[in-house]
This record gives structure tokens, C-alpha cells and sequence, in this order.
């Protein structure tokens, strides 16, 4: 899990790298910034609790940790929805920027999608306002990640989290 939170830390990082909008950027890099302070105390306390054994406190720190990392990685995804609405720049020729820029471009496209089916199926109440009921609610990048089939190419049989695995390598 620690090692899945420094995937998402690289990819906000090249995220916020092609973000055009200031702000934008410098959230996400915030959010990716504390995203890697928790994946690294997760992997510290992890291997802690593989040497010292099982204990009701280790094991509650550590499920405390991983809470703390899932709410840190829904941060760096709803920064990087913000940072993909307002714009990206051409990635490199670097394949996993071009990897997180098609994976976001696929977002957006889902989004704009989403909306214009909404438009077209207007479901508001006489004042205008968009019905609750029945509403289908807007695609997220975290709901793009969970769809994603777990990718088997690149991937060795026991990963080592030593080694750099590209950003989208790796079902989140």
C-alpha cells in the first residue's frame, strides 16, 4: 500500500509539472507532498510491525496510517481533477508523462461526456435546479482508477518497491 501511495505521488508530481494553472499546480504539488510524507511513515511503521510482531497498538497505527494515506491520495486525485479541468500542457516525450496525460485526457473526456448527457436529459425542478433524485453523479478520477484491469505488462512476479515501476503501471 505504501508503495502504491508513491505511485500516486509521481503522478501528481508530473501532473502538477503540466498543470497551466498556477494554483491549480501548487495544490497538487502540496497534496503530493504530504502524500509521500504518509506513504513513507506507513512503509516505516509496516516494517516495524514485521519485526516486532503483532500488537493490538502497531496494528492499530498501522491501519490508522493506511486511513491516513487513502485520504491523502483522494486529496492528490481531487487536485489533479482540478488541475486537469483547467488545463494541461503537452507532455514530453517521456512515456509515463504521456501515460498520465492520456489517462487524464480519457477523464476529461468521460466528464465532458457526463455533462453533455446531463444537459441533453435535463432533469431540474421548475425553478431549474438540477433534480437529486435519479441523478447520476459526475465521473471522478478515482472511479477511472478502480475500472482500470490491473495491468500484468512491466510488472515483475514480485515487485520490488526499490525499483521504478511507470505511474499507471500498477492497479491503484
Amino acid at each position: 500500500i505504501a508503495s502504491d501511495g508513491q505511485v500516486v505521488v509521481k503522478f501528481g508530481n508530473i501532473l502538477a509539472k503540466h498543470c497551466l494553472d498556477q494554483r491549480c499546480s501548487m495544490e497538487l504539488l502540496r497534496a503530493a507532498e504530504h502524500t509521500q510524507s504518509i506513504s513513507s511513515q506507513l512503509g516505516i511503521v509496516a516494517r516495524v510491525k514485521a519485526v516486532t510482531g503483532e500488537s493490538k497498538a502497531s496494528s492499530e497505527l498501522l491501519v490508522s496510517n493506511v486511513q491516513n494515506l487513502l485520504r491523502a491520495v483522494q486529496h492528490v486525485l481531487r487536485a489533479a481533477e482540478a488541475a486537469c479541468v483547467k488545463g494541461l500542457g503537452q507532455p514530453s516525450a517521456d512515456p509515463e508523462e504521456e501515460e498520465v496525460a492520456a489517462f487524464c485526457q480519457q477523464w476529461r473526456k468521460n466528464l465532458t461526456q457526463h455533462r453533455a448527457k446531463e444537459a441533453l436529459n435535463s432533469d431540474r425542478d421548475e425553478l431549474g435546479l438540477r433534480k437529486t433524485r435519479g441523478a447520476k453523479a459526475e465521473p471522478t478520477l478515482m472511479s477511472l482508477v478502480q475500472e482500470q484491469p490491473p495491468r500484468t505488462r512491466n510488472i515483475p512476479k514480485r515487485p520490488n518497491p526499490r525499483k521504478g515501476h511507470t505511474v499507471m503501471d500498477k492497479h491503484l
